[in-house]
């Protein structure tokens, strides 16, 4: 994450800072760093509970949630700069410890293995259950840059497929003709909507365009998370307080 701080009366001088920069932090690794997941606050949420231990003030179905700062928003502006579809594995509630089983890759065989049980999850011979899951890696906008993840899973699918295929429609003119430009070129709205079906009503993501990034250090930042995340760097710290509030 990227907080930067401003100098206020009293405090000490920013450039007595910036000559210590890094110091003190020589032995923190991407191991070391939670990486904040933008979460969709559901009924069931403990954040909206007032008698639960992970109760934030002001939270409410709908709002938006950073898991890291617990910052709520109505609606975000983010940039997204890596995508990678996996499926994890979990254990049913009450027998899991919180954290995946494990994490297959989207084009892993095992899925040919599990059969879809009465509550329609994938039940691999185990017992444990499959969960399709689009992972979204975003630099979140605002005072400061900040990056994030927002995982996307059941009805939350239809709006990833559709946020991949805006970025992909993209094309700009080149020097060699039409080119579709990298997913972090642009940036994007997001906000939530009440969704429902004949099994229920709760709040999905979604997903507007806004336009083409304008500031270079933002660009720089958004890349540089790409690239970090492509290489492996960067990985996803997924756990039941982190998992989508969508029931269906």
């Amino acid at each position: 994450m990227n907080n930067v701080a401003t100098k206020k009366e009293g405090a000490l001088s920013t450039n007595l800072f910036e000559a210590d920069a890094d110091k003190g932090t020589q032995n923190i690794s991407q191991e070391d760093l939670a990486l904040p997941f933008l979460k969709v606050l559901g009924q069931l949420s403990p954040e909206v509970n007032k008698t639960h231990g992970k109760y934030v003030e002001g939270a409410e179905p709908g709002k938006i949630i950073n898991t890291v700062t617990n910052e709520l928003y109505d609606a975000v502006d983010v940039i997204p700069v890596f995508y990678k579809r996996q499926y994890i594995e979990w254990q049913d509630r009450g027998t899991s410890t919180g954290a995946p089983v494990a994490i297959h890759e989207a084009d892993s065989d095992i899925v040919s293995t599990t059969t879809r049980d009465k509550s329609f999850k994938d039940r691999l011979p185990n017992g444990n259950y499959l969960e399709n899951t689009a992972n979204h890696f975003v630099v979140l906008l605002g005072k400061s840059p900040t990056t994030a993840l927002l995982s996307m899973k059941a009805t939350q699918l239809k709006v990833s497929r559709k946020w991949n295929s805006m970025m992909m429609g993209i094309k700009m003119q080149g020097k060699s003709g039409l080119f579709t430009p990298p997913t972090y070129s642009h940036i994007y709205n997001l906000k939530t909507v009440q969704m429902s079906n004949d099994k229920g009503t709760w709040f999905g993501w979604d997903v507007a365009k806004i336009g083409p990034v304008t500031d270079k250090s933002i660009y720089d930042i958004a890349k540089n998370f790409a690239e970090r995340v492509g290489k492996g760097e960067v990985q996803a710290k997924h756990g039941s307080e982190e998992t989508s509030s969508t029931p269906y």
